[in-house]
């Protein structure tokens, strides 16, 4: 009798050392996942965090001529190409072309335990970059899923209603259909500006800046 009480009392350890184990397992995995975030909670860490940066992956032009959030890092996590392509009657140029050197130039400017707040215009980009950064090994990866313009609006994952609401809108004129005007930095009112600050500027671009200022000769 005691020796089945002992026999039942290990493996009752057993158990629970299994569960213990696993459960840390798990919550190691959760812990180094990326974390996904609204543009305004990016915005208050920045504030009230330490050792929290913005890093927005878009490319070089979007950084340029949208617009950005005040204090954001640029390194682009695809390149603008001079490839038009068109895909039903949508005509755009493409950004596919990946840099390769997206994880190796952050590795050499923050630090594995930073928190890492990762935007795009729209969280598509962000998602992905944020996962590789995440893989990289850096701790503390959050993916601003909302973006710096937002997503189009609306959306729907059901592309027959969208091509349904698409011709819809235009029969109708209606111009604010598929217009990013919900969600995202700029909707939530939050500081950015065009301005082009060296100090979060790309940092390979700025080892081959061209200083084309205008000296005046007396």
């Amino acid at each position: 009798m005691n020796r089945k009480i002992l026999m039942l009392t290990v493996l009752l350890i057993i158990t629970g050392l299994k569960i213990f184990f696993q459960n840390g397992m798990v919550l190691a995995q959760e812990s180094s996942a990326v974390k996904k975030i609204m543009s305004m909670d990016a915005y208050d860490r920045l504030r009230t965090w330490p050792d929290t940066y913005l890093i927005d992956v878009r490319t070089r032009e979007e950084y340029q001529f949208t617009g950005h959030p005040e204090n954001a890092y640029l390194f682009p996590y695809m390149m603008m190409t001079g490839k038009l392509q068109k895909t039903d009657d949508r005509y755009e140029y493409q950004y596919n072309q990946k840099n390769q050197d997206f994880i190796s130039e952050i590795n050499k400017f923050f630090k594995k335990t930073d928190n890492l707040l990762v935007i795009c215009r729209d969280g598509k980009r962000s998602a992905q970059a944020a996962k590789e950064l995440s893989d990289a090994g850096f701790k503390n990866v959050f993916d601003v899923e909302d973006g710096f313009e937002g997503r189009e609006f609306p959306y729907f994952e059901d592309p027959n209603l969208d091509k349904w609401y698409k011709n819809l809108s235009r029969q109708n004129k209606i111009i604010r259909y598929k217009k990013r005007h919900h969600y995202g930095w700029q909707y939530w009112g939050l500081p950015w500006t065009y301005e082009m600050d060296p100090n979060y500027l790309y940092p390979p671009d700025l080892s081959n800046l061209q200083d084309t200022s205008f000296n005046d000769k007396k």
